[in-house]
């Protein structure tokens, strides 16, 4: 029988659209988060509190569930988190699950509620996730005492903190069109493009500090390389040689050096470029002991991105930090008049 799941960890509800701050915290994959018992042996060990909000208790587990979520890796680990990690991922997740109580309990004091009908469907949505019944048997014993109402509660619960987050955060955290393009132009600086080359390589390396047979040889390594180089006609062919002699670390990528400043290339490799049309091929550059082969792709010249090309990207980074200040400020505001120990 498969184990049923220590905490409801990293299991998103499904279909509820939780945000990531307001979230009911449960797994994504319900069996992949460390093992409890499994549902018909399972003893349910008591929870500790680790804060008070206003009067409300939140445990050890609850705790754990965020870990989680901010540090999934750790169910690869048994449920280890990095010892240099721990402390601040522990301090993140009781941040995270003090803010979601300070959101719950004020969408209740607004009066907010959810339709029966969503929350059936939530609850069936969340459901489908466990992989067999076994799995959400143990599930259900070890998060929610076996009873189907403390379920229905807990997706309740996220589906108001979720409801309040919408009309917070996210309905005001869209960033219009005038907005992108007013913070294009005001950062102007931030949108110019370096001069840049993006080209192939082919490299032999002999050994450090090599002899002078050892250099030798790797000379006439690289001259073999150029000959064979210069006969290739395309990209697909310089990269599938580079791949095959090349003895740079570029060589899994087909010998491709994606987009690469002026400034941060050898003096050589400059020149040689520079020399080049794209699609041809150098001769042999010297770099320290390195001989290298490049094939040019593209030479860029500096300039600007052009606002149509950036404002996708632009908008969604801007609406990330809108996002994150209108919560940082709704979190602020919610524990101005707030209650919160922790224990």
């Amino acid at each position: 029988m498969k184990k049923a799941l220590v905490a409801m960890g990293l299991v998103v509800l499904a279909g509820l659209g939780s945000s990531a701050n307001g979230q009911m915290a449960v797994s994504h994959d319900p069996t992949a988060t460390p093992a409890a018992p499994s549902a018909e042996v399972a003893t349910v060990p008591p929870e500790k509190p680790v804060a008070r909000v206003n009067g409300t208790v939140l445990t050890d587990r609850d705790l754990l569930r965020e870990m989680f979520t901010i540090f999934p890796y750790a169910r690869q680990h048994n449920g280890g988190f990095p010892k240099a990690m721990e402390e601040d991922i522990r301090k993140g997740a009781l941040q995270m699950i003090v803010f979601e109580e300070l959101v719950y309990q004020a969408a209740k004091r607004r009066g907010m509620t959810v339709t029966a009908a969503k929350l059936d469907h939530a609850v069936v949505e969340f459901r489908k996730q466990f992989k067999s019944p076994d799995d959400y048997k143990g599930f259900m014993t070890w998060e929610c005492q076996g009873s189907e109402q403390v379920l229905r509660q807990k997706v309740r619960r996220s589906l108001l903190i979720d409801q309040l987050l919408a009309i917070e955060v996210k309905d005001k955290s869209s960033v219009s069109l005038a907005e992108a393009k007013a913070y294009y132009e005001k950062n102007a600086a931030t949108f110019r493009l370096p001069e840049s080359f993006s080209f192939q390589t082919i490299s032999i390396l002999p050994p450090e500090k090599a002899t002078v047979e050892q250099l030798k040889d790797a000379r006439k390594r690289a001259e073999d390389a150029l000959k064979q180089a210069k006969a290739t006609k395309n990209y697909e062919e310089f990269g599938l040689l580079a791949e095959k002699i090349s003895e740079d670390d570029y060589r899994v990528m087909m010998g491709e050096h994606k987009s690469v400043d002026r400034d941060k290339l050898p003096p050589q490799v400059v020149t040689a470029a520079l020399a080049l049309q794209p699609g041809q091929v150098s001769d042999l550059i010297q770099v320290d002991q390195a001989l290298t082969i490049v094939r040019l792709i593209a030479h860029n010249p500096a300039g600007m991105q052009k606002f149509e090309d950036v404002k996708d990207s632009l908008s969604k980074q801007l609406q990330k930090l809108k996002t994150e200040q209108l919560r940082s400020g709704l979190d602020k505001k919610l524990r101005a008049t707030a209650k919160v120990e922790v224990l």
